[in-house]
C-alpha cells in the first residue's frame, strides 16, 4: 500500500498533476523586494522587516511551516517565480488582470489606493493637474500604471526603487511622486528626514487589491495560504499587524 501511494504520487508530480508546494511543505521561499516601507523595508541589520514580515510571520506560525523571505530587487521579482527561484511573491504586490494571466493569487489580504506626494506649499485636485510636472515613481508599479493611465501630460521618470524617487522630490529634481498610500504616508508623516518637507495631496477613488503571488500551477501552496489569511484573520493576528503598521 505504501509502495502504490509513493508511485502514484511520483506519477501526479511527472504528469503535473501535482505540486512540490503542498500542505507538507516545510520551507516556503519567499521573495521581496524590501525598499517600501512601512509596508516591506530592511531593519538596522539589513534584515526584512514591516507589515509584509509580518503577516508572513502570522502566516508561518498559524500553518506550523518556516517561510523563508529574501530580499530581492523588484524589477527581477516575477520572473524569480517563474523561473522557480522562489515559491512566492509578498511584497505589496497589487492583483491585476495582466497578472493574473501568468500568475496564481491568494485571496487579496489588504487594500491600497495610489497617493501623490509634493512638497510642503505645493498641491492639486487631480492627476491633471501633474501636467507639465516632472513625476517620478518605481518602475513597474501600478503607481506608474494609473499615471499612464490618465496621461496628464506630464514627465513621468521611473526609479529601481522608491527611496530614490523620494530623494530626487527632497531636491527638488521632482515636483511629484506617486506610491501606494501607505508607502506615501510614510515618507509625508513618518521618515525623518522627510516628512517635514513634504506631504500628501491627493489619493485616488479606485481602491486596489493586495495578495501574494504564485506560479499558475501551485494550486495546494494557494489553498494552504489562503487557509493561514482566513485563519489569522479569524483569530486577530491579521488585526494586530494592520493596526501596528498601518495604525488601523
Amino acid at each position: 500500500m505504501i509502495r502504490r501511494v509513493f508511485l502514484l504520487a511520483a506519477l501526479m508530480l511527472v504528469l503535473g498533476l501535482g505540486t512540490a508546494h503542498a500542505d507538507t511543505k516545510k520551507v516556503i521561499r519567499c521573495a521581496t523586494a524590501c525598499e517600501y516601507p512601512p509596508m516591506e523595508f530592511l531593519d538596522d541589520n539589513k534584515q526584512p522587516t514591516g507589515f509584509t514580515t509580518d503577516l508572513l510571520a502570522a502566516l508561518s506560525e498559524e500553518l506550523g511551516v518556516k517561510i523563508e523571505q529574501t530580499n530581492i530587487a523588484w524589477d527581477g521579482i516575477f520572473t524569480s517565480v517563474a523561473a522557480g527561484k522562489f515559491d512566492i511573491v509578498a511584497s505589496t504586490v497589487t492583483v491585476t488582470e495582466e497578472r493574473q494571466k501568468a500568475f496564481l493569487f491568494t485571496e487579496p489580504y489588504y487594500k491600497m489606493a495610489q497617493a501623490v506626494v509634493m512638497p510642503k506649499g505645493k498641491s492639486i485636485k487631480s492627476l491633471a493637474d501633474l501636467k507639465g510636472l516632472k513625476v517620478g515613481g518605481q518602475i513597474g508599479t501600478t503607481g506608474i500604471f494609473v499615471i499612464e493611465k490618465a496621461k496628464p501630460g506630464c514627465e513621468l521618470k521611473e526609479y529601481d526603487d522608491i527611496g530614490l524617487a523620494m530623494e530626487e522630490l527632497k531636491s527638488g529634481r521632482l515636483d511629484a511622486v506617486v506610491a501606494d498610500d501607505s508607502v506615501a504616508g510614510y515618507y509625508a508623516n513618518v521618515k525623518k528626514g522627510f516628512s517635514d518637507s513634504m506631504h500628501v495631496v491627493f489619493k485616488t477613488a479606485e481602491a486596489e487589491d493586495l495578495a501574494i503571488l504564485m506560479n499558475k500551477k501551485d494550486t495546494e501552496l494557494c489553498a494552504l495560504l489562503n487557509d493561514g489569511l482566513k485563519r489569522i484573520k479569524a483569530n486577530g493576528k491579521y488585526d494586530a499587524v494592520v493596526k501596528k503598521w498601518m495604525g488601523e
